[in-house]
């Protein structure tokens, strides 16, 4: 949260020179109005869910509200979020609820049927013990990564993703497994072992060599041959089209391999979060105002639906990389963040107070 304060403070910065710009509110301005924005927001949500043992908010479509249990692997999200609001302006409020609903996920840690431990550990329990310190907080972490880690087959060198569509896929991967692999780095940081971060590399590398196309885009899923290790079939299952750049898919990668960088401190990361983030700037379908279309091939563009979780994740990873580029690409990486962070900020993306569910 300190960060994309700072960003904030930067780009006003970086902008007050230029004529353009001269008109436009501030992004320190935008940044405050949107926590603020999200803390009211945030606090209803928490108080109309936190009768309810267990359940967490999911989604709000047509009027209709759906929430989930743990086992949804979005689960960890809407803790993670009160944790950076609480982060943001210590409201004493915000750190019950984000205790409470980071507790509704705990049983997790034991999970081994999917891939998406990180997900749901790391956004609750793991800011949660970055921003308290809470012990208990940490074994749930290191027992997660371990449960994770059982998913790592040695052979293939990959952590698998899905268990089912066993009579297409021997051994499928998705390149949403990119955003995983922060936990078995942070738990070998924090006394799990150096095997976990050998893991975390060997995904990362396989998934550089076998998931990637000549043009920096990637496949959503690889499925390999779990006597060669190879890939035996490379498809989509949530994009547009097998050989299409589905747009979540590409922001996963760009975001996963930043934080392979941050950790390993490996260029050749860096290098690949640098290349998946050209194709993706400078795709002839990227969006004037930076929020994605679904994919970056689907027809009739462009009427196709925008992804603003993609573009919130692209946004997410360029405040980091920009940290370790040159000058050039400092400006580059800045300025569509924070087209981004103005257009998902602005009233076209973000319901009034109390509406939509909150």
């Amino acid at each position: 949260m300190k960060k994309i304060l700072l960003f904030a403070a930067l780009l006003t910065t970086l902008s007050c020179s230029s004529k353009e710009n001269e008109n436009i509110t501030s992004m320190d301005d935008i940044v405050t109005h949107a926590l603020i924005s999200a803390e009211q927001q945030s606090l209803l949500m928490a108080q109309k869910y936190a009768g309810k043992r267990g359940i967490l908010p999911r989604s709000f479509v047509d009027g209709k509200e759906t929430t989930s249990d743990s086992r949804w692997w979005c689960s960890g999200f809407f803790p993670g979020v009160l944790w950076y609001l609480y982060e943001a302006n210590g409201n004493a409020q915000l750190l019950e609820y984000a205790r409470t609903y980071t507790a509704r996920v705990e049983r997790e840690k034991y999970t081994i049927d999917n891939h998406d431990i990180g997900f749901i550990l790391n956004c609750s329990f793991g800011n949660g013990y970055r921003i308290t310190g809470d012990a208990s907080y940490k074994e749930v972490l290191l027992t997660g990564s371990h449960s994770l880690s059982t998913r790592f087959n040695p052979k293939v060198g990959l952590i698998r993703s899905w268990d089912f569509n066993k009579e297409r896929w021997q051994y499928p991967v998705i390149i949403d497994n990119m955003m995983n692999l922060e936990l078995l780095l942070w738990a070998s940081s924090n006394g799990g072992g150096n095997n976990l971060r050998e893991m975390a590399m060997s995904h990362a590398d396989k998934t550089m060599l076998y998931h990637y196309r000549p043009d920096m885009s990637c496949y959503h899923v690889v499925s390999y041959d779990t006597i060669t290790g190879k890939p035996h079939i490379r498809q989509t299952h949530q994009g547009y089209s097998d050989e299409s750049a589905w747009a979540r898919g590409q922001a996963w990668g760009l975001y996963g391999y930043t934080v392979m960088y941050r950790e390993t401190k490996d260029e050749k990361y860096l290098d690949m979060a640098k290349k998946i983030a050209k194709f993706i700037i400078h795709h002839k379908n990227m969006p004037e105002d930076g929020i994605l279309y679904w994919d970056f091939d689907a027809p009739d563009i462009p009427k196709p639906s925008r992804d603003a979780s993609a573009a919130a994740v692209m946004a997410s990873a360029l405040m980091e990389l920009f940290e370790y580029v040159d000058d050039d690409l400092k400006r580059e990486y800045l300025g569509i963040a924070e087209k981004q962070i103005r257009t998902l900020a602005s009233p076209e993306y973000t319901a009034g107070i109390g509406e939509n569910g909150n």
